[in-house]
């Protein structure tokens, strides 16, 4: 072979081992660009599609949700779960009556999230057309009596709760826990009356708990909160007067997507676990 030929054989393997690396080089291009063609597209045609790669948006802020006072220990727990799924979040919460809570959101109050004690006290705010959608039934409570511990009273049925030597506490007619022990009162035909009533469920609660009644009428949850301050007596009657609790964000809520977090949380089956474990009736 002459030294020409040599030559350009050496040239043709040189341009052959080039133009093979720039087809290669080609192909992972190709590929890499149609791994992210999806997704692109996807972002132009859906604008949420775009968090996609990296999954859900994060969430940070305050979260303010108004809850009914029998839900005070198990969503603080749930809010501490909130914050530590979604670091740099923080959940605010102002408990009392369902009824004060609505009246308050009604007025302006800034809320992201409400859970009320009945649905007659939700509706208060949906009238008004302050939540948005149709609030979401989360749990179910019942009542139950709460007396001083070991029940010096002889407390054994709802009737009971009539003996004139007793002093006895109710919820406010207003607030639903009022509102169901009425419910209750009048399924077994008995009048009731109490040496106050309480503007939400803690408050007939606490009564009993500082000794300054002898019984109250409570949710099961509560007396479940309060340990060995006091003494549960389940009465049959307190079938005929179960309360749902309903959650809903609301209209104007300053931090929607965390609310709607939040409200995920409590709907979900952790969030199930944690409310069933402190008395609450699964919806």
């Amino acid at each position: 072979m002459t030294r020409s030929a040599r030559l350009t054989r050496r040239t043709l393997q040189g341009a052959g081992v080039g133009l093979a690396a720039l087809m290669t080089l080609s192909a992972c291009s190709s590929s890499t660009s149609s791994s992210t063609s999806p997704t692109s597209a996807a972002s132009d045609d859906n604008p949420s599609a775009k968090s996609a790669p990296s999954g859900s948006p994060k969430l940070s802020g305050n979260v303010t949700v108004f809850a009914a006072a029998s839900l005070q220990e198990s969503f603080r727990a749930l809010g501490k779960e909130f914050e530590k799924q979604h670091p740099g979040t923080r959940v605010d919460f102002n408990f009392g009556g369902s009824d004060t809570l609505a009246a308050s959101i009604t007025s302006g109050a800034p809320a992201d999230v409400f859970a009320a004690a009945s649905p007659k006290t939700m509706a208060l705010v949906t009238a008004e057309k302050d939540a948005v959608g149709t609030p979401a039934t989360f749990v179910r409570n019942q009542l139950e009596i709460a007396t001083l511990p070991g029940n010096p009273g002889n407390v054994a049925s709802l009737k009971d709760l009539t003996k004139p030597s007793l002093k006895v506490v109710l919820c406010a007619r207003t607030v639903p826990c009022g509102a169901a022990a009425q419910k209750a009162l009048n399924a077994a035909g008995l009048k009731l009356t109490p040496v106050s009533y309480e503007q939400d469920v803690k408050g007939a609660l606490t009564k009993v708990e500082l000794k300054e009644a002898d019984a109250a009428l409570v949710y099961r949850t509560d007396v479940h909160a309060a340990g060995d301050k006091v003494r549960g007596v389940e009465f049959p009657e307190s079938a005929k007067a179960v309360n749902d609790y309903p959650i809903a964000l609301l209209k104007n809520a300053p931090n929607a997507p965390a609310a709607q977090a939040f409200i995920a949380l409590v709907r979900s089956a952790e969030g199930e676990k944690v409310l069933t474990g402190a008395g609450f009736l699964k919806p």
